[in-house]
């Protein structure tokens, strides 16, 4: 949609975005090994990146890519530029923590906004932030912290920190719920104010392009919740994205021991962690909750109880591999792998294949070329693209 959309259209899509949510599917439990999608040839394009998280293409062509440490690299013309572009401020680069998503303001092209989710902090007090900045071509200008998670925490767990633009232009940011146990907040075990409305911890937020709360928020007029909340129960999503071919949003969220999800994501709903999940303790192997299934809580469309360790998600809206339109690629870290979620015209997950990468995989996007680019999340990270080799496919030249 551009920026002339009229508020007619904003009123269709918000229509069709409720009606779409609304739809439900069994859950598809996956245990074990599953097939193996040899359709594709990997390509090592950029290498010796340190922990890249993140990747975002300019208007030009070139990438933009977020390494964990607290630097951002710029791919020109195939090659990684040996000097990082300035002006990213210090990071807590400690665990899961540091320079993480970045996502282009929607009209870039006129504004060059960039925005950025980080760890800031210490080993002892930090939280996730949501912040943008301009880029003028060689350094980050104006940076701008537009929301924080507003209780700080210990230790390097779970900070979320996936983002995904909405039609209307608002962002939607995930933030993990602090950490496992013996992490603690106010008392009790950190995870559980994944279900307390007044905590960001363990939500999706919402926000403006400017960081205000948007006024149709679910819990906007609630005295005892926070603005900024858009849905509850959420563990530590890396995964995150809008389905414009279905009018949903889809995140790909950590499970503890085993237990990892696929949800279709629904504003205001609440999707049960801790509470419900399929997970089990790190320590012992004990269930962390006897429900699996709640009325009034929402279920996941994919658990995976052997364990993938699931970041980075886009959905294909390609024509170079005809037959994965529509369908989603969930990384894999311990599976170091792609799981494609193969899905019908209405959201119903099908099946699933496996492309392995034999590196894990910390995000996966379609690029402008209709191509899919995975970053590898090592010590030397890769950047690797992936090229159709099934009779059939359309192969690049």
């Amino acid at each position: 949609m551009t920026k002339h959309h009229t508020p007619l259209l904003v009123f269709i899509w918000i229509i069709c975005f409720s009606l779409a949510t609304a739809v439900s599917a069994e859950t598809l439990i996956t245990e074990g090994d599953i097939p193996v999608d040899d359709g594709v040839r990997l390509e090592t394009l950029v290498q010796g990146l340190e922990h890249p998280w993140s990747m975002a293409w300019l208007p030009s062509g070139d990438l933009l890519i977020t390494e964990r440490p607290g630097r951002l690299r710029r791919v020109r013309d195939g090659r990684l530029e040996a000097n990082p572009v300035s002006g990213v401020p210090e990071v807590f680069a400690g665990g899961q923590g540091g320079l993480l998503d970045l996502r282009l303001h929607p009209h870039f092209a006129e504004n060059n906004r960039i925005y950025f989710t980080y760890a800031h902090g210490s080993s002892v007090a930090n939280r996730t932030r949501v912040a943008s900045a301009t880029y003028n071509g060689t350094s980050l200008e104006n940076w701008r912290v537009l929301l924080e998670v507003a209780t700080a925490k210990a230790g390097g767990q779970h900070f979320g920190a996936r983002m995904a633009w909405l039609p209307d232009e608002s962002l939607l940011v995930s933030i993990g719920d602090g950490g496992n146990p013996p992490v603690r907040l106010d008392g009790d075990w950190i995870r559980k104010k994944a279900q307390d409305k007044r905590s960001r911890l363990g939500k999706i937020v919402r926000l403006t392009a400017d960081g205000t709360a948007p006024a149709d928020n679910p819990f906007q007029k609630m005295p005892d919740a926070d603005p900024y909340v858009w849905s509850l129960g959420h563990r530590n999503i890396q995964g995150l994205v809008f389905d414009p071919l279905r009018n949903l949003v889809w995140a790909s969220e950590h499970g503890a021991l085993g237990g990892d999800e696929l949800n279709r994501l629904v504003k205001g709903q609440n999707f049960g962690w801790p509470m419900v999940t399929y997970s089990r303790e790190y320590v012992g192997g004990v269930k962390i909750s006897e429900f699996t299934s709640k009325p009034g809580m929402q279920d996941p469309e994919v658990v995976w109880m052997t364990a993938i360790a699931p970041s980075g998600l886009a959905l294909y809206t390609g024509d170079q591999y005809p037959r994965w339109q529509g369908d989603l690629f969930v990384g894999g870290l311990i599976s170091q792998d792609i799981r494609r979620i193969d899905l019908d015209d209405g959201g119903r997950v099908l099946g699933q294949t496996a492309i392995r990468i034999g590196q894990r995989v910390r995000d996966v996007r379609q690029g402008p070329d209709g191509l899919l680019y995975v970053l590898t999340d090592e010590t030397a990270g890769s950047l690797i693209r992936l090229l159709p080799s099934e009779a059939g496919q359309s192969v690049p030249p």
